[in-house]
């Protein structure tokens, strides 16, 4: 069932990653069921218009309606007619520490979800399926959060300055030699936003008359970053080492549109673990071909750093690679430490380049004194230089509770994407009734998670998307294990049939990529 690949020898270890095509007759019932939705939504936007029915969305005031019009009508018409059936999933306030369980307040809507009143009741315990929390460090006890308080006694909260005024304290430059330190590499910079580090720090890299090469799957943060480089974009099948191949040839065979110069630079752009898919990136065959066509490489680890490698430094420890083939290891602190921010990491004449060209770097606000705190006492438990094992034993536990609850729900009979040992673990629900019907009916059970429709996904790959924490004993996954084979009997989740199609065999439509040029 599941596809294991060695490939000549570039991997150490097995590769097992699959994802089952999707039933012709769950895909039929979804696009169905999507275009009685749409159906029903122009008779509701005819019946607003008519003032047959409330109309509870933005709209031009009377005296500008011959004005240029700030809403389009059809570009909320989603938002309008579909999300606002499930908007209940979103958004769910808690008030406690995402930990492995949460509290969450009690809201109501007596209008279909345009607003929602609060009960002032507080639902206690829901486990949480849905943080990105991977080593537990989301705490509000313990070695972290004592550190961190005792930092905010001595440095306050803020800094008020960016790090190349006033903003530059001893405790950035400690973490930036830690960050570097842990990860295997020359030097790194912290910045405080997780986002911006990609989205500020592409266009510093890469510019017109360079070229990016970018997965279909990749996230915002990147996607933004490439297109405000202003280098010209071309897109990748997802995981598919040969559509990247084909891109690396006819780039250097064709060089830049019109003049056929060479390209000044190619920057592959790929993520350790993709966040909605759960899979992670066929990284020993990304080398070999950027060894190869003399290219670059760009590495998002902001969900891999902490998550992957017997000692959690990533996707690259995962695979017994060297940090130095990889160019720019960018990631975040968002997740795996329980604090914010992020880093890059590499050689030193980078980092030193970035410190002068980077707008995350020259115009952004440092790093908060207790996040920084928060980050060096979890990144030093990871690495064991607290004294204890600890760090190691979360490492191995979050393992552990991935291939269980993977396996389970794969023997219970549903769809389930991803790499093995991917702590993030989607679940195929398709048909846009069942998003909110799932998400409804784990709360009613204690449990929260989270779910996603389009346009996060695909139209007719809605799924629900659990994340693993070592937080979470084997009695929590049990009991969550339990009551999602209950909800998945109720709404017939259960669509496998265990053909499974692996990523590398899916076809390649060479008319697939897309191509931007400024």
């Amino acid at each position: 069932i599941n596809h294991v690949m060695h490939n000549g020898g570039l991997y150490k270890r097995p590769f097992n990653e699959a994802f089952e095509e999707t039933p012709m007759l769950v895909a039929v019932l979804t696009y169905v069921g999507y275009g009685v939705l749409t159906l029903f939504g122009y008779l509701r936007d005819f019946m607003r218009q008519w003032k047959i029915e409330k109309c509870q969305n933005a709209t031009e005031r009377e005296e500008q309606k011959d004005f240029v019009p700030l809403y389009q009508d059809f570009e909320n018409f989603y938002n309008r007619n579909l999300y606002m059936r499930i908007r209940d999933s979103w958004n769910r306030p808690i008030c406690s520490v995402p930990g492995a369980k949460v509290d969450m307040m009690e809201r109501v809507s007596y209008d279909y979800n345009w607003t929602f009143t609060y009960t002032g009741r507080v639902i206690k315990d829901i486990i949480n399926m849905g943080s990105y929390n991977y080593l537990g460090f989301a705490q509000n006890a313990g070695t972290c959060q004592e550190a961190a308080a005792k930092v905010l006694s001595q440095y306050g909260a803020g800094v008020c300055s960016t790090r190349q005024e006033m903003g530059n304290l001893d405790k950035h430059e400690e973490l930036e030699k830690l960050v570097a330190r842990f990860l295997g590499v020359e030097s790194a910079m912290a910045y405080g936003m997780g986002f911006a580090t990609n989205s500020m720090n592409i266009p510093a890299l890469v510019g017109k008359g360079c070229l990016i090469l970018s997965d279909e799957l990749n996230h915002a943060s990147l996607v933004l970053g490439a297109r405000l480089s202003g280098a010209t974009i071309r897109i990748f099948k997802h995981n598919n080492m040969q559509s990247l191949e084909k891109l690396l040839k006819d780039a250097i065979v064709h060089g830049q549109p019109r003049t056929r110069r060479p390209w000044k630079k190619i920057l592959i752009l790929v993520e350790g673990i993709y966040s909605m898919e759960g899979s992670i990136v066929r990284l020993p065959e990304v080398i070999a071909l950027k060894k190869k066509y003399k290219s670059y490489l760009y590495l998002d680890e902001a969900h891999s750093i902490g998550a992957l490698g017997p000692s959690g430094r990533g996707v690259v420890e995962y695979f017994g690679l060297s940090p130095e083939d990889v160019d720019v290891m960018m990631g975040t602190f968002t997740k795996s430490f329980g604090a914010a921010g992020g880093y890059i990491g590499g050689k030193k004449e980078l980092i030193d380049y970035l410190r002068t060209y980077s707008h995350s770097a020259v115009y952004a606000t440092s790093l908060s004194p207790p996040v920084v705190e928060q980050i060096i006492t979890s990144m030093k438990c990871i690495m064991g230089e607290d004294g204890t094992t600890v760090g190691k034993a979360r490492v191995q536990q979050l393992a552990e509770n991935t291939r269980y609850f993977r396996r389970r729900l794969k023997e219970m009979g549903f769809i389930i994407y991803g790499n093995e040992d991917s702590p993030v673990v989607p679940l195929m629900l398709y048909m846009p009734a069942k998003i909110g019907a799932f998400g409804r009916e784990m709360l009613k059970r204690n449990i929260g998670v989270v779910v996603v429709g389009f346009p996060a996904t695909p139209i007719i790959e809605s799924r629900a998307r659990f994340c693993l924490s070592a937080a979470h004993t084997r009695e929590m996954l049990d009991t969550a294990l339990k009551e999602i084979n209950e909800v998945g009997d109720l709404l017939q989740l259960k669509y496998s049939r265990h053909r499974l199609v692996p990523l590398l065999d899916r076809p390649f439509d060479e008319t697939t990529y897309e191509e931007t040029e400024d």
